[in-house]
């Protein structure tokens, strides 16, 4: 049973205490006063009466906006989404409810205030025979970074409360103002809050969150904290669970962060269900791996590859989360309502889907009559492939003395690079740079840069780089390994080159080098390299069986 400005559960209540209610629902409040003696009787008596907390959200004018029937130990409230405005600013409400055992605030009190930006929070305390007690309230603070983002004041009678509310409010958001304004004088960057769940090893959810971290640093994302959060199991809801998840979305609001950047892949659930929770802006691990890959994409082809692929995720992410997407807009001619405008704007997401696939496969036709012509001249192939950040392009700058764009940051190289090498004897070979792996590469990400992978199947041998320095070599070496397994690639000749080994003693890179197989190398200072080109030559051109270690060069 529901009625008009009353939420909650109202089963059980008797039509006069119904009435009660709505009574409520038509008072106002002066724009001076935090709560009037009047109203706050009216809550406390109907509150000890059905022994439920009761509450009431109203705006700067006064105006009850909904009241709030909750239970005996807290409320539900409504969706406040269209109140909801920007960092600087309160969304216009503010919340005062009733508190049946004298209470003061509790955590879900000051949870909602900080999550849904009140402009306060006031707690009555029920008294002996339904009469109004002390009154808790509390208020955001305007500077971020604070121990805590929000005060709690005394708690007073209510007739004492003497809070000049409008003015009072007006200058706390304008001190927001301020204070927002202060923070923009330094160079705009998202500043975020890192987020893993786990049910496994800490050591993998550490090398994990490491990664992370490292993707933020490449899309210029500011880490403010990390969170690793051991659980049985992930929550199918909230990842971390809907209580750390609001814990988690408070520190960020305290740390002065806008942004939480989940490691792993949010399903369009749940990522509703935490949008839902907070007004900050939460991404996961593939929107930030795509959010990358859009900046680093510089050929044609590499941006139409970038923009499938998020349009592939952001399709059944697509929800009515915005009220005006439920609108309707058909007109005459139309069936039925019309296309709502969620549908209108799935029908032409997958449109452009339709027209990037078509235009891939074009430039894949360019691509096939390009690589007929290599292989008409019967050159040898090489393609280097390795993990993101591993030195494969300064690799192949050293062997063919070539200026390929070189960065230390993931995925710096997006678009396919192609050299020729000269060796003795009047031997040639083609040498092609590709796109770096990584964990847990996104699927719709390796779908549309499909076809661009698929020239290593026309590889005569893959130089496989790997990161000496970094303690994790070993797992990204496997996480290649499963990537070219996937690609059905993983019985191709093959090279381990074992780069950056001038970061390591040089002891230290001989003995793994005799471990993995494979050559020690140092790409930068092109030390190492003769090793390189003598395994090729021998894998090529030799007698030595393919599958042979390249160690036994």
């Amino acid at each position: 049973m529901q009625r008009r400005g009353i939420h909650g559960n109202l089963t059980g209540l008797k039509p006069s205490q119904c009435r009660d209610l709505e009574r409520i629902y038509r008072r106002r409040i002066p724009p001076e006063r935090v709560v009037t003696p009047e109203l706050a009787r009216a809550l406390t008596e109907i509150s000890a009466r059905i022994r439920r907390q009761v509450g009431v959200l109203a705006d700067r004018k006064g105006t009850i906006r909904a009241v709030v029937v909750g239970d005996g130990q807290g409320l539900l409230l409504p969706d406040l989404e269209r109140y909801r405005t920007a960092r600087t600013r309160l969304s216009g409400l503010r919340l005062v409810h009733t508190h049946l055992r004298g209470e003061a605030l509790t955590q879900d009190d000051l949870t909602d205030l900080a999550l849904l930006r009140l402009d306060l929070v006031a707690a009555v305390a029920v008294g002996r025979d339904g009469l109004p007690g002390p009154v808790h309230v509390a208020h955001l603070l305007p500077a971020a970074g604070e121990r805590r983002s929000w005060k709690v004041l005394d708690p007073v009678p209510v007739h004492a409360l003497d809070l000049r509310f409008l003015p009072w409010v007006q200058e706390l958001e304008a001190e927001m103002a301020r204070t927002g304004a202060q923070g923009r004088a330094v160079p705009a960057r998202d500043r975020a809050i890192l987020v893993r769940a786990t049910a496994g090893r800490r050591g993998d959810a550490e090398e994990s969150m490491e990664e992370l971290c490292e993707l933020a640093r490449t899309d210029g994302i500011a880490v403010l904290g990390t969170v690793i959060q051991h659980l049985p199991r992930i929550d199918p809801r909230y990842v971390v669970g809907r209580g750390k998840l609001k814990e988690i979305v408070i520190s960020a609001m305290q740390a002065g962060a806008n942004l939480v950047v989940f490691d792993q892949e949010l399903t369009p659930g749940q990522a509703r269900s935490i949008a839902s929770l907070t007004s900050m802006r939460v991404i996961d691990r593939t929107q930030l791996i795509l959010d990358i890959f859009a900046q680093h994409a510089l050929s044609r082809e590499g941006k139409v590859q970038v923009e499938l692929a998020q349009l592939r995720y952001l399709l059944p992410r697509l929800t009515e989360q915005d009220a005006g997407l439920s609108r309707l807009t058909g007109g005459i001619g139309g069936r039925g309502p019309g296309e709502t405008k969620l549908e209108i704007g799935r029908r032409r997401t997958r449109e452009r889907i339709h027209r990037l696939e078509r235009q891939l496969r074009q430039m894949n036709r360019g691509r096939n009559q390009r690589r007929a012509r290599r292989l008409r001249n019967r050159l040898p192939i090489v393609s280097i492939v390795g993990y993101t950040n591993a030195g494969k392009s300064t690799l192949l700058n050293a062997l063919t003395k070539s200026r390929v764009l070189v960065e230390d940051k993931l995925f710096a190289t997006l678009d396919t690079a192609t050299r020729r090498l000269r060796f003795p004897r009047e031997r040639e070979v083609i040498v092609t740079d590709t796109v770096g792996f990584i964990r847990n590469l996104p699927r719709d990400l390796l779908g549309a840069f499909r076809a661009t992978l698929s020239e290593l199947h026309d590889a005569d041998l893959l130089l496989h780089v790997a990161d000496l320095s970094n303690p994790a070599f070993p797992d990204q070496i496997r996480a290649v390994e499963r990537i070219l397994a996937d690609l059905d690639l993983l019985g191709k000749p093959s090279l381990l080159v074992l780069n950056k080994a001038d970061r390591v003693p040089p002891q230290a890179a001989r003995t793994l080098a005799r471990r993995y197989h494979g050559v020690a190398v140092s790409a930068l200072h092109r030390t190492g390299l003769d090793e390189v080109t003598r395994g090729m030559e021998q894998i090529l051109w030799g007698t030595r069986r393919a599958d042979t270690p390249a160690a036994a060069v």
